[in-house]
């Protein structure tokens, strides 16, 4: 029993510290094979060589959304930030697909599991799979945390988050954090006012929570609006909706179409500083680069790649295994070397033409033909 309380006390720090000085001395016993060679047979999630996490649960959230919930193996440090995403590979058809996701779990080392909730979209053959047909016990890859859509520490007085769809997930995880650490004591909660649009009270992710901490948290308000019925929230309404949004930092996540109003109406305001954005899928020009014969090196393969057409997008048309994680710019998971020719960043207009650059395949469209090492 004295063992036991013993361990019990050791820091989380002192814990992973000792256990290193296992792995090591483990190393010396095992060798030419590493100790994850063995270690993996016994439990798939203690390796170091990737970041793994076994799926425990598949919670249903709405009619197309769901949250999974993830216990995390050897290497994840529970130390990202609310509002950061993960990357999660899955095994289909004998390759893993990548995607990146909003994790909607509060950074803390207790229960030891972390959550992404994930919306189907029509298109994405990852999203469906994930909710529908991803069994608990199922061991995924995992990226570690990225992302800069985050609240300061501490957080702005006055918060105003504005929400599309499923751009609920990183605001979740960010009310979650800044109630509980309000319970915690470590400071008050801020004056928040959340603006949420969803086709219809069915649809929206969370709502019934969003109703309950809004009735238990005086200085949370929350103003759901549902467009099949109150139509679109335009930013001319915006002073009838929320009347102080001036005073107030705003973090907004949606559809591009509701981003781009709101650029344009916090610039109009000379307010773009007080204005955090995430978006979810790419911007990209019609007429973005010139196109042109993409080839691929080590394949041989090539795409005669339309204007606008992504060189991600080329390789898989060709039939190339190519790395991608959340496809809009943010994971790096997709860069690769350009060997020869041109290609733009669609984002910024940057423009890469020098051999052995890295470039983000799936934000770069080539300027004419152009070679890629993979």
């Amino acid at each position: 029993m004295a063992v036991r309380t013993a361990v019990r006390e050791l820091s989380p720090t002192r814990r992973r510290r000792d256990w290193f000085a296992v792995r090591s001395l483990a190393e010396g016993l095992t060798t030419p094979l590493h100790p994850d060679d063995y270690l993996r047979y016994v439990n798939p999630l203690w390796t170091s060589r990737e970041l793994r996490g076994r799926v425990e649960s598949v919670v249903r959230e709405t009619e197309d959304a769901a949250t999974l919930v993830i216990r995390p193996g050897w290497g994840w440090r529970f130390d990202h930030k609310a509002g950061q995403y993960v990357g999660i590979g899955v095994p289909i058809e004998g390759r893993y697909q990548w995607r990146s996701y909003s994790l909607t779990s509060t950074p803390r080392r207790r229960g030891r599991r972390i959550t992404i909730t994930i919306r189907a979209m029509p298109e994405g053959k990852l999203s469906g799979h994930l909710i529908e047909g991803l069994a608990p016990g199922t061991v995924v890859r995992l990226a570690a945390p990225a992302g800069d859509f985050v609240l300061p520490d501490p957080p702005p007085e006055r918060i105003l988050f504005l929400v599309g769809g499923s751009g609920i997930t990183p605001i979740m995880a960010m009310l979650k954090t800044l109630v509980r650490r309000a319970g915690e004591g470590r400071w008050p909660l801020p004056d928040i006012h959340l603006v949420y649009s969803s086709p219809t009270p069915e649809r929206m992710i969370f709502r019934e929570r969003l109703s309950r901490l809004a009735a238990n948290h005086e200085s949370l308000t929350f103003t759901p609006i549902f467009t099949d019925t109150d139509g679109m929230l335009t930013f001319d309404r915006l002073d009838e909706v929320v009347p102080d949004w001036r005073e107030r930092q705003t973090w907004a996540c949606g559809p591009a179409p509701m981003l781009d109003a709101a650029t344009e109406h916090w610039q109009d305001a000379d307010l773009e500083d007080a204005l955090h954005l995430e978006r979810f899928t790419l911007e990209r020009g019609g007429d973005a680069g010139e196109g042109g014969t993409v080839s691929f090196q080590n394949s041989g393969k090539e795409h005669e790649a339309e204007p606008g057409t992504t060189v991600l997008e080329a390789g898989e048309a060709a039939g190339v295994g190519m790395p991608y994680g959340c496809r809009m710019g943010i994971c790096h998971t997709c860069t690769l070397t350009l060997v020869k020719g041109s290609v733009t960043d669609v984002r910024n207009g940057d423009r890469f033409d020098q051999p052995n650059e890295q470039i983000q395949t799936c934000v770069t469209v080539p300027d004419g033909d152009c070679t890629i090492a993979i």
